[in-house]
């Protein structure tokens, strides 16, 4: 027989009754049960129930055993009573007798319960991660990762995309984050970047002929955490096509994505045919380019129903300013004066003045605002958005540009209090035609998105054009609120890229210097490609329903950028700084 297991701890079923069989793991739980001592036995695979009684020779070593020791038991598999059979577990049919036991690791007392999985705090839970990875739920998102991750694989070397490693030392470039940077010992004062992505990689593997890319790509960026990023570094599926316009991309890879959540849906229905979202539309309608389609709310603009009413808050600030429109959100069943008033509350708290409603009942509408814009411009609201007697509807007023992101929140957060968000779905979309130029903090031009994609129109809109006004061949696949992909076809003409960069500030010779290897491939017959990548994390994130991307992840870092198991970052010795030719000149914060 085996040194350690003839069989693992998921493995034994009712065919396997009579047998002597050899197990290894770690103990779950303990029971002792009026003498007999039960204890489950649990490996990567599953969990058996082990029994010994008093007249076993391995009795007195069993009682000494605790939760997490790591032992080997020999036994004999019985069946089960019927009365004691566990039908949740595959195992559940059967139970092991012990007669004989092997300690082969003591566990000290532990500093968070395994068993159970109840909240613990997180920074005991990353410090002794080792210990938090042994729960189940925990275990079972990794190991789903891992399977998600390989379907990836399949799939796309199916429709005959190679997998091409890219650096992990290489030059800084602008994603839109800052990088991480390593110092050159061979170099001294130069540094390299650990990539944002492998963007420009990918790009000049197009122009070397290699036709279809994928790379499952770690990827670096010196962000703030959130929960739906994570600080340091991501994975994505990265891949890049050549030939091929933006409907081609969608083509490819919207069955690719479909089928692989179809795959981990557990029963939740998939988008089959994503809609494509102009940007524009999506921000109007869902005060979001990244909505939950799940949420059946949709905003529409109602300004000319206060345009010269006798609401004095919005017609003096729409006839003072032709720029400001009123956005209306319905809330389907939320007609009550304890909704709006907890609504209204809700905004109050998000840094907002408040939030005007009207409710309906009986036919008519209520609230200060209907009460001041009187019953025939509340008819028509009501009739333009469709809304009825137990319904109630909320506005927001404002420059779009400005208040958009309040109105999306305020549907998101109507959507999931009256229940209306459908939470048995995978809801996906692209949202395309992204501006290409945004106005940046000092309110200079600079790239709304991806820098190196192809605006519409060519170097003829740049020229000739407002910046402001140009679209890009730019589009983001969303799922249920969340971005889970970035894409877009790529200005592979070296003047057109020249032209892009010199509306945002930079010189010909600024380009050529960071953007070289770019800049010089595109000289020498670049072919017409794009590309996408789609975010593992997010992407494991809705698949396992985790709101938190540390839950999907084996090694995270915690809220400030640390790693509290192994310590990092940690200070660098003397030596090591010499070595790399630097002085440090810390700031106090």
């Amino acid at each position: 027989m085996h040194r350690y297991r003839s069989h693992t701890c998921g493995a034994l079923t009712a065919q396997d009754a009579g047998q002597t069989v050899r197990l290894s793991g770690w103990v779950h739980r303990v029971r002792d049960h009026g003498g007999l001592l039960f204890f489950d036995l649990r490996d990567h695979y599953g969990l058996t129930q082990c029994v010994i009684d008093p007249d076993s020779p391995a009795f007195a070593a069993a009682e000494q055993i605790r939760s997490e020791w790591v032992v080997r038991i020999d036994g004999e598999v019985k069946l089960r009573d019927a009365t004691a059979v566990n039908v949740n577990l595959p195992t559940g049919t059967i139970e092991v007798f012990i007669r004989e036991i092997e300690v082969l690791s003591v566990a000290k007392e532990l500093p968070m319960p395994v068993f159970g999985e109840p909240d613990y705090p997180e920074d005991i839970r990353l410090r002794y991660r080792f210990l938090d990875l042994r729960r189940e739920t925990l275990h079972a998102n990794i190991v789903k990762r891992t399977k998600v991750i390989s379907s990836m694989r399949r799939r796309m070397e199916a429709i005959g995309f190679g997998e091409y490693s890219t650096p992990i030392l290489t030059a800084s470039s602008p994603e839109g984050a800052r990088d991480f940077l390593v110092p050159s010992r061979i170099h001294p004062g130069k540094f390299f970047a650990l990539p944002q992505a492998p963007q420009q990689y990918k790009q000049l593997l197009m122009v070397a002929g290699f036709d279809r890319y994928f790379q499952i790509a770690p990827c670096f960026r010196d962000e703030d955490p959130r929960a739906d990023r994570l600080p340091g570094e991501f994975y994505q599926l990265d891949l890049e096509m050549s030939f091929v316009t933006q409907e081609e991309v969608w083509d490819t890879m919207a069955p690719v994505i479909t089928s692989l959540f179809e795959e981990f849906a557990d029963g939740k229905r998939v988008t089959k045919e994503w809609p494509r979202i102009p940007y524009d539309t999506a921000i109007r309608k869902y005060g979001s380019d990244k909505p939950d389609l799940r949420n059946p709310i949709e905003i529409q603009q109602v300004t000319k129903h206060f345009a010269g009413s006798g609401f004095k808050v919005f017609a003096g600030q729409i006839e003072s300013d032709s720029k400001v429109e009123v956005w209306a959100i319905p809330a389907p069943t939320g007609g009550s004066r304890a909704f709006c008033d907890r609504m209204n509350a809700w905004a109050q708290g998000e840094g907002q003045p408040g939030l005007g409603y009207i409710f309906f009942k009986d036919g008519a509408g209520s609230g200060p605002v209907a009460k001041n814009i009187g019953e025939e411009r509340t008819a028509a609201i009501k009739a333009q958005m469709g809304l009825a007697d137990g319904d109630a509807v909320f506005f927001v007023l404002g420059r779009p540009e400005k208040m958009y992101k309040f109105a999306g929140e305020a549907r998101t957060r109507i959507g999931t209090e009256l229940n209306l968000v459908d939470t048995e779905q995978f809801a996906l979309c692209w949202i395309v035609d992204f501006p290409f130029y945004e106005l940046d903090d000092e309110n200079k031009i600079d790239f709304a998105h991806n820098p190196f994609s192809m605006p519409k129109g060519g170097i003829d809109a740049l020229n000739n054009e407002d910046p402001l006004t140009i679209k890009a061949y730019q589009y983001d696949a969303v799922c249920n609120g969340f971005e889970i992909a970035s894409g877009s076809i790529r200005n592979q003409l070296p003047e057109t890229m020249v032209k892009a960069f010199e509306l945002t500030g930079k010189s010909r010779d600024e380009v050529e210097e960071q953007f070289g290897g770019l800049y010089r491939a595109f000289q020498f017959g670049a072919p017409p490609h794009g590309g996408a990548a789609f975010g593992i994390d997010r992407i494991v994130m809705l698949i396992c329903g985790r709101q938190n991307l540390r839950e999907i992840t084996a090694f995270p870092m915690n809220q400030q950028a640390e790693d509290l198991l192994m310590g990092a970052p940690s200070p660098a010795s003397p030596s090591q700084l010499r070595e790399l030719s630097i002085r440090l000149n810390v700031q106090d914060k």
